[in-house]
């Protein structure tokens, strides 16, 4: 095991120990046991960043077998792309675990290792989805960051928000991780391999096979479902219920990021399709617009915060998706022109994490010292909070797309991109190229919007403390280091921005667009060409919407502060438990009879649809290829039907136990006549314990009345036994013609062959229980033992007490 597989394994390793520090040092903050791991994961992952063009790390690769017989290994793979993510989750992990010290005080009733707990299974979850090789890995790491992130949303149970948000995230989030994993199924079965790096070298086998679309769409469901991308944008406005630190981690840098690092890992694989380019791009596209005009909405400053981040992250999306164009001309000229987009959309993942986790922040501390997030009790908070108001006036002015800061850049990036995917002459953009600027101008007129909404509706305007919870006044200090941090970033990166062009863009870009030579050269002047122009409209008509404000503010669109889409989602879980209500009312009768008929007609139905869809039905069976069958062999045959044939006229249960052992046994003895003694001893063995247990369990219970069934039924129990009979009947039929026709070997020479030599063991029945089916053989173990102890729990309800069982 290597050290990054450490890295990986360091938060869940430490989360153990955190239960034990919170009650041993309950006077220290439980914070200040965890912030020294991600400042040492981030310390350790620095070394890998480039120091400069052209001087980037090889990728690493490290594995350690997990179940190698099925291709699943636990295999790290450390690039670009993935450092990129990992310094984002340690990085801003470490300032957002500072900043919680100060924010979630240590109170008694205070539950601060639950929240640790889920904080570091979260990074470290995180940390696996962004290192791992392997899509099973992935997979597992993905689900845990859904349920990592849903204990962190509803941390304050006793709100019902809180659990509503939780819910509704788990479900999303987790449906969406369901697909993603049959994507990943179908991507096995298309190259024969989990490992990402083995079917990015397959990449022309998966274009050209006939399953890419509905691979596409579900690995895609689950990227945009984690992603928030419209309509499954939903969860995340009410995951704002969390503490503001979770919200500050979880939205702005990490989970909110797995879907955009998805599709990106998967662009060289699927890039330079029209499906892949279509559906990213366009899914981002609508989803910057819904988002950008959804925020200015709202009232509640983290509401504002949550569909800005929707709309950034759409923007990122249809970013990637555009300059996964770049793939369709390969590395030629004509796709060197393309690769701003997704240049773009690397750059603007770095800056919307500096300045969406300090704004993010600063909002909690609004929040913290005021005790509301409502942009109406708001106002005159300038003065008391400057340095709030100064990292909030950074933070917005970047988000906003303004100059000197970092968001100035990547937003005429962004423009640059949508103006270039209108010279595209394929996937029909000939005909609908002209959409993309045009709709990410108007949304970017909407950010300035809510930027300028947020800004002076919180900071300008008269001071209500009346409408206040708390006497405004500054953070501590404590509280503010880590936003300033974050937002002392945006101004470095806005005016030095070529510090990450070589560092970690071009790293990130080899990893996405693999093959293309990248001129990473970031400038704030550009000269007067059609981006700064979309730019200055941008400003005039959002500061105009703005100064006219109050004439809509009474309209429809701006009352509705709720996503009508909620109302989908409420609405369909309604109908879903409703739904599972009557399904369970019809199914859970209370009468075994009942249970016996639906799992019968159930197995039957399967069985004959899929003997039917295989065209497993046949009949030609020769005569001359079957062994002739000795007379005792015929009667113990004839017996065992006779024995079978009287069950269902025994009216006491427990001769009918008995008869039923007698059955059993003679079906050892029939093992015995075909020279099976292994299979014959395991027979009477299992018989006799069952026989015994079922003697010891109803000898004890009550007497039950017998049930008095109506003619109806008489005839529906006589038709289910008819056709299973039936269908095992056509089974032997058909296994003995297959096996003359097919020539299938019988799967009995398989074990007699490798029996001894894989196992050990001369006993092939006890060897294929034990060691080619261990799995099953435990469950079933498990099964007996729970129903032995519910036999022991009747047993004992049974007497009256004082006896020992």
């Amino acid at each position: 095991m290597s050290l990054l597989h450490l890295l990986v394994l360091s938060p869940f390793i430490l989360a153990l120990f955190i239960p034990f520090l919170y009650k041993w040092f309950r006077n220290v903050h439980t914070g200040w046991f965890i912030l020294p791991l991600p400042v040492l994961l981030f310390v350790y992952l620095i070394q890998f960043v480039s120091a400069g063009p052209g001087l980037g790390f090889e990728p690493i690769m490290e594995t350690v077998p997990w179940v190698p017989s099925l291709g699943i290994n636990f295999t790290i793979y450390l690039d670009g792309l993935s450092l990129l993510f990992a310094l984002l989750i340690t990085g801003i992990g470490a300032l957002v675990v500072l900043y919680s010290i100060f924010y979630i005080a240590n109170k008694k009733d205070e539950p601060l290792n639950n929240f640790y707990v889920y904080l570091l299974m979260f990074m470290g979850a995180m940390l696996g989805v962004v290192l791992s090789d392997n899509l099973i890995v992935i997979y597992v790491f993905w689900e845990l960051t859904s349920l990592a992130s849903s204990l962190l949303i509803a941390y304050w149970f006793h709100k019902e928000k809180s659990r509503y948000g939780a819910q509704k995230s788990m479900l999303i989030t987790v449906t969406g991780g369901f697909a993603m994993l049959a994507g990943f199924s179908l991507l096995y079965v298309i190259t024969g391999t989990f490992s990402i790096q083995g079917i990015i070298e397959q990449s022309q086998v998966v274009i050209e096979s006939p399953l890419l679309v509905p691979t596409v769409l579900l690995v895609l469901l689950g990227a945009f479902t984690k992603s928030a991308q419209f309509p499954f944008h939903i969860w995340l406005p009410d995951a704002m219920e969390a503490p503001t630190p979770v919200s500050a981690y979880l939205h702005s840098a990490t989970m909110v990021k797995a879907g955009i690092y998805l599709v990106a890992r998967f662009t060289p694989v699927f890039g330079g399709t029209s499906i892949w380019f279509w559906v990213v791009s366009l899914a981002g596209l609508i989803t910057l617009t819904w988002g950008s005009i959804s925020a200015v909405r709202q009232k509640d400053l983290k509401g504002i915060l949550a569909f800005s981040t929707i709309s950034q992250l759409g923007l990122i999306m249809s970013l990637l998706g555009l300059g996964s164009a770049a793939l369709y001309f390969d590395v030629a000229e004509e796709g060197q022109v393309y690769t701003v987009a997704t240049m773009a959309a690397v750059f603007h993942l770095i800056n919307h994490a500096t300045f969406k986790g300090g704004l993010f922040m600063a909002v909690g501390i609004i929040d913290h010292e005021t005790g509301t997030r409502d942009i109406r009790k708001l106002g005159g908070l300038m003065a008391l909070m400057p340095i709030t108001f100064t990292i909030s006036l950074i933070g917005l002015a970047s988000m906003a797309g303004l100059p000197p800061f970092n968001g100035f850049l990547s937003k005429e990036m962004f423009f640059t991109g949508v103006l270039d995917a209108t010279g595209l002459e394929v996937f029909n953009m000939q005909t609908f190229g002209l959409i993309f600027p045009v709709f990410a101008w108007i949304a970017s007129i909407f950010t300035f919007l809510y930027c300028l909404i947020m800004l002076f509706k919180t900071f300008f305007g008269n001071y209500q403390p009346e409408k206040l919870e708390k006497e405004a006044h500054e953070a501590p200090i404590g509280m503010l280091i880590s936003p300033i941090i974050l937002i002392s970033l945006v101004v470095i990166i806005g005016l030095f921005p070529n510090i990450v062009s070589y560092t970690l863009i071009e790293p990130v870009m080899n990893s996405i667009l693999p093959g293309f030579q990248f001129d990473v050269n970031l400038y704030h002047w550009h000269g007067l060409n059609t981006e700064l122009f979309m730019t200055l409209g941008v400003i005039v008509f959002g500061s105009l919407i703005y100064m006219n404000l109050g004439r809509w503010q009474e309209t429809y669109f701006f009352l509705r502060e709720r996503d009508p889409f909620n109302q989908v989602y409420d609405r369909g879980l309604d109908g879903l438990i409703t739904g599972a209500q009557g399904v369970t009312n019809v199914q859970m009768t209370g009468l075994l009879r009942d249970y016996f008929a639906y799992m019968i007609v159930f197995m039957v139905g399967a069985l004959t649809v899929t003997m039917y869809w295989f065209d497993a039905f046949t009949f030609a069976v020769d005569p001359d290829s079957m062994a002739s069958i000795p007379v005792f062999a015929a009667i113990i045959v004839a017996l065992t039907a006779i024995v079978s044939l009287s069950l269902p006229f025994i009216h006491h249960r427990v001769s009918a136990i008995i008869v039923l052992g007698v059955v059993g046994f003679l079906v050892a003895l029939l093992f015995v006549v075909f020279r099976a003694p292994d299979l014959a001893l395991t027979q009477l063995l299992v018989e006799t314990v069952m026989v015994v247990l079922l003697l010891l369990c109803f000898y004890f219970l009550p007497e039950l009345k017998k049930e008095d069934f109506k003619p109806r039924f008489r005839w529906l129990n006589l038709v289910i036994s008819i056709s299973v009979g039936l269908i095992v009947s056509l089974i032997g039929i058909s296994t003995l013609a297959l096996s003359d026709t097919a020539q299938f070997e019988s799967i009995s020479e398989y074990f007699i062959e490798n029996t001894y030599e894989l196992t050990g063991g001369k006993n092939m029945v006890n060897m294929i229980l034990d060691d080619f089916r261990a799995l099953d053989t435990i469950l079933e173990v498990l099964v007996l033992g729970i129903a032995a102890l519910g036999v022991v729990a009747l047993i004992k309800m049974r007497f009256k007490g004082g006896e020992d069982v």
